[in-house]
């Protein structure tokens, strides 16, 4: 318990000297409008590999909803904010990669929001009822942040960019657009990653439940624009998972794009060891500010 403790304080210490300028608990199991009855303490996997990153890298057991807000030089902002979800299958969260990832969104004139979201354990609707919180936050803070509320996307990475996708596609109060990273999406037993499932909806209810959830077969012309990103060679969540959304959103006239590399494999996030992280950045970046003057100009003609 005691060492549980320590790494809780080395978590709030490491953000606290990190160029983030507000953190935010949202609410967590005791008041939100949902459970997903984890009790204990949140704790994390590799401790060795965050003192070396000087965040806590993977953490689970999440009983509560919290952000981080990196904010841009008011040189540089777009006006644009993105609420990242950090991946792990649902079973964790990649802490660490989603720090770095807003960071680096806050350098390029983004608002970047860290999401440590509450893990399923079999509760489907409580990591949604959290971005959608993280979202909601945001448009609530504009003014404050420097942000068009009509301009506040989500993103996010393997089973965070699961999460990213259903705010885009199922969500009532969507955001305004989502870029999604080697994101899961089918349940489709030939193509799902079957632990990102059974977490969501509980190993005993795959067969049975997975289904509704599965984003290529519930979206819509009501989903927002997307950014998609994979590998040819993911053999952890195959690519055909991005390809599939991509086709059923461009069927229903939504504007997508998607970028498939030749290699690369599962969970390279903003590591500089990935050979196209270059491409990668630059692609999103581009994107970006491609959907913001689109927005403008919108804007414009109201």
């Amino acid at each position: 318990m005691k060492r549980l403790t320590i790494l809780a304080t080395l978590l709030f210490a490491a953000v606290s000297v990190s160029a983030q300028d507000y953190h935010i608990k949202l609410w967590d199991n005791t008041t939100a409008p949902t459970s997903n009855g984890v009790t204990g303490d949140e704790y994390e996997r590799k401790p060795s590999q965050a003192e070396r990153q000087n965040l806590l890298d993977e953490l689970t057991n999440t009983s509560s909803a919290e952000i981080w807000i990196y904010k841009p030089a008011p040189e540089k902002a777009t006006g644009q904010a993105i609420v990242f979800c950090p991946g792990g299958g649902y079973s964790q969260l990649s802490i660490a990669n989603g720090h770095n990832t807003c960071k680096w969104f806050a350098e390029n004139g983004i608002v970047g929001v860290m999401l440590k979201y509450r893990l399923p354990n079999g509760h489907s609707e409580v990591p949604l009822d959290d971005l959608d919180k993280a979202v909601a936050t945001v448009r609530e803070m504009a003014g404050e942040l420097g942000v068009d509320p009509h301009k506040v996307g989500v993103a996010g990475t393997s089973a965070g960019g699961y999460l990213a996708g259903s705010a885009g596609v199922m969500s009532e109060s969507k955001p305004d657009f989502m870029v999604l990273i080697y994101p899961v999406v089918s349940s489709d037993p030939d193509k799902r990653h079957l632990g990102t499932f059974q977490q969501l909806v509980g190993k005993e209810n795959v067969e049975t439940e997975a289904a509704k959830f599965s984003l290529e077969k519930v979206v819509d012309s009501t989903a927002c624009p997307a950014l998609i990103f994979h590998s040819d060679d993911d053999k952890v969540v195959p690519a055909i998972n991005a390809a599939l959304l991509y086709e059923k959103l461009k069927a229903n006239g939504v504007k997508a794009s998607l970028h498939i590399f030749p290699s690369g494999g599962h969970g390279w996030g903003m590591s500089k060891k990935f050979k196209y992280h270059e491409n990668f950045k630059a692609a999103t970046l581009d994107w970006l500010k491609v959907i913001n003057a689109e927005a403008d100009k919108a804007a414009a003609k109201k």
